[in-house]
């Protein structure tokens, strides 16, 4: 059983249909906290998987469903949440796309998408968000970004730069919101073990193992045991950090043997 360091706490987490994010419910929920779970539409699956985990630790898990890339879907979103009369104390800005593509390669459109999902939504979506948190003058946003973002891989320049913009908005959320008790901190992945690895070509796969001083990909529960220390009282003095999570890249890309 694990500590119950998330009591008390009601999180906002985009994306839970899978991966980080279905992770993210489960372990959050085994903390005692309360998670609104966000997906972009209603699916029985989702739905079922809600209650059983809501069952399984006694808590609430509150599933909302709206289109991140449409505003006025993210303000009837938000709606539904407050008229739960449940005060958010955390975010987790977790939904995202990933494309692969050289530089010269990609188009304008592909930028335009990735900037979309993975820059353009969480930020307006954080800004309804922190005002339901300055109202309790407390609250604690993660935004999962990448360590693409602080790398600049070759063929992740569009998919690098929409989580590099994410980093620059939460340090100025982390200093702009500090007076209201709010802090901002972000996460950077290296591979993790979600659908996406299940689809690389197996040289790709060699690649990344090679590239880790741990030599094998993080789990999802990695990178959701992070989000909850960052949403628990426990890093109530860090703001405005990006933490690696990625098992340790060489800066040549190869372990040293």
């Amino acid at each position: 059983m694990k500590n119950k360091i998330l009591s008390g706490k009601n999180i906002l987490v985009t994306g839970t249909a899978r991966g980080m994010g279905r992770q993210m419910v489960e372990t959050f929920a085994e903390m005692s906290a309360n998670v609104f779970a966000h997906a972009r539409k209603f699916t029985e699956q989702h739905a079922d998987y809600c209650k059983e985990i809501a069952d399984k630790f006694d808590t609430k898990i509150i599933p909302v469903y709206f289109e991140l890339t449409n505003a006025d879907e993210i303000k009837r979103g938000i709606s539904e949440i407050r008229a739960t009369k449940i005060p958010v104390n955390g975010l987790v800005n977790n939904a995202g796309i990933t494309f692969n593509a050289l530089f010269q390669m990609t188009t304008m459109e592909d930028v335009r998408n990735q900037f979309e999902v993975n820059f353009f939504a969480p930020f307006l979506l954080t800004q309804y968000i922190v005002k339901l948190m300055i109202r309790n003058k407390s609250g604690s946003i993660v935004n999962i970004s990448s360590s693409a973002a602080l790398d600049g891989n070759s063929g992740k320049s569009a998919y690098g730069s929409s989580k590099a913009a994410l980093l620059c908005m939460t340090r100025c959320l982390s200093e702009e919101l500090a007076a209201n008790g709010i802090r901002a901190n972000a996460i950077c992945p290296g591979v993790t073990e979600t659908d996406m690895v299940a689809t690389m070509p197996d040289y790709a796969v060699n690649l990344q193992l090679e590239s880790t001083f741990l030599g094998k990909f993080g789990k999802v529960s990695d990178i959701a045991n992070v989000a909850a220390f960052l949403l628990s009282d426990y890093s109530s003095y860090i703001t405005g950090q990006f933490i690696r999570v990625d098992g340790g890249v060489t800066e040549y890309g190869k372990r040293q043997s």
